[in-house]
């Protein structure tokens, strides 16, 4: 029984970028681990929707006026409305209704302003348009706003 003796030879180099890889790869298995982890839901949406007023987001109601298509668009964050735009606003229809533009933002400026939707006022001579206007941010923001519903519970 002879054995004859291996010699291994091993480069320094390679141990070195060997050790460098196999770290690397433990380094991204723990960030998929870390990343993938479901954390407690039960308390981070109880907490979140309890100050949550709306769900954030772009919300658009559409006004047609004389076969024209005008946009009113919403973009709300949690608490806040962030900006209320008319978007796909014809020359046709402000020729029609000279006094849209202006009645709506009289109408945002007061939104802004942080007053609510029944202590909003606008001028006799634009009362229409303002209401027409007024009824469709409403709209947008109803899409918005959270519904409190009751959970549904189950019975053992």
């Amino acid at each position: 029984m002879h054995q004859k003796t291996k010699i291994v030879v091993l480069h320094m180099k390679e141990l070195i970028y060997t050790g460098i890889f196999v770290l690397l790869g433990i380094l991204f298995i723990i960030l998929l681990v870390l990343m993938f982890i479901p954390k407690d839901k039960e308390n981070t949406t109880t907490t979140e929707t309890a100050s949550a007023t709306y769900v954030p987001g772009v919300y658009t109601t559409s006004l047609v006026l004389n076969n024209n298509t005008v946009d009113i668009q919403v973009v709300v964050d949690e608490n806040n409305i962030n900006s209320i735009q008319l978007v796909n606003l014809d020359e046709a229809v402000t020729t029609m209704y000279p006094l849209i533009e202006p009645a709506f933002e009289e109408i945002v400026d007061q939104i802004y302003a942080g007053e609510s939707f029944e202590n909003i006022t606008y001028a006799d001579d634009n009362k229409y348009t303002s209401s027409i206007l007024l009824e469709a941010i409403g709209d947008s923001l109803e899409k918005a706003t959270i519904k409190n519903e009751a959970p549904v519970t189950e019975e053992e």
